[in-house]
């Protein structure tokens, strides 16, 4: 059998944990996933994989092969990129990671764009806010919001990203506006698990670069419902449950209908930056450079 083939098979069981799920993505018969990791643990002549009824776990022979496995494939990815440099066309598979609500708001449209320009790509994209190992999930490109990225990594910055305060219409009748952010413990808040659960920070003024910052305040908030994606939240509070603070990008749609309105819009979060991440500039293939110049350029332009 293909002994490549067969890796390819074994590294996407080891990373979904799953025969079934191997099946679906690579478009084959379960018992085809089997045959190609029992004969690659034959040849190997090693147990690659321990096998219950509820999980699949990497023996220590299984951890060894994995990362032998995923650096073979990572070349032989390369190797065809490089030998099809003299073809306009791009093709292959590249692998992408996002927060689900930036994919949501904006990254999965924009890629349609970009896949359209290229018929002969594929993308699979993985969302989730939780910390991927881009080497070891074979990930090509990560978008991610931080204020201070990952220094093991490659980070091209795509744009800043404001986040504001804000609230339905129901709410603010029912529950008056804050006149300052210290007022806020007193409303319902709703907050992000991985970003500012507890304390919000805001400025009033201009923070970035050389601009004058006027008033800089610290408030410790008492939150009524956390989530750890902002799509949840975004749903939560159009349904009135409180005041949030949301990034502009996921927001814009409603605040033009009217469906939310900024709570202190003299105030604003200290601003983050949105990064495109990869592992290293080495062997970065054409399919990847024509992705991340594509994405610089798209949000340039979003008015955020």
């Amino acid at each position: 059998m293909d002994r490549l083939t067969a890796m390819r098979v074994f590294c996407e069981v080891a990373t979904s944990g799953s025969f079934s799920a191997t099946a679906d993505k690579l478009d084959m018969s379960r018992a085809m996933v089997t045959r190609y990791v029992s004969e690659l643990e034959s040849w190997l002549n090693a147990r690659l994989l321990q096998r219950t009824t509820r999980s699949v776990t990497l023996t220590d022979a299984g951890e060894q092969c994995l990362r032998r496995s995923q650096q073979m494939l990572a070349l032989m990815d390369n190797i065809e990129e490089e030998t099809r440099s003299d073809d306009a066309e791009l093709r292959g598979q590249l692998r992408l990671t996002c927060s689900t609500s930036f994919a949501f708001g904006h990254l999965a449209r924009v890629i349609s764009k970009f896949l359209a320009l290229h018929p002969l790509l594929k993308i699979d994209l993985h969302v989730g806010d939780g910390t991927v190992n881009l080497v070891e999930a074979r990930i090509d490109l990560a978008i991610r919001i931080s204020s201070e990225p990952d220094p093991l990594l490659i980070a091209r910055p795509l744009a800043i990203c404001d986040s504001v305060l804000v609230a339905a219409p129901a709410y603010v009748r029912q529950a008056g506006l804050p006149a300052h952010p210290q007022d806020l413990p007193a409303h319902r808040c709703l907050s992000h698990a991985n970003y500012g659960r507890n304390t919000w920070r805001f400025v009033r003024g201009n923070e970035r670069g050389n601009a004058r910052q006027d008033e800089s305040v610290q408030i410790d908030i008492a939150s009524h419902f956390s989530a750890n994606d902002a799509t949840v939240l975004l749903q939560a509070v159009l349904a009135g449950s409180g005041i949030t603070l949301l990034p502009t990008y996921l927001m814009a749609d409603h605040l033009d209908k009217g469906d939310l309105q900024i709570i202190l819009p003299e105030w604003t979060a200290p601003p983050m930056t949105i990064y495109a991440l990869f592992p290293s500039r080495r062997h970065l293939s054409p399919a990847v450079r024509a992705l991340l110049d594509f994405l610089v350029v798209e949000f340039a332009s979003q008015p955020w």
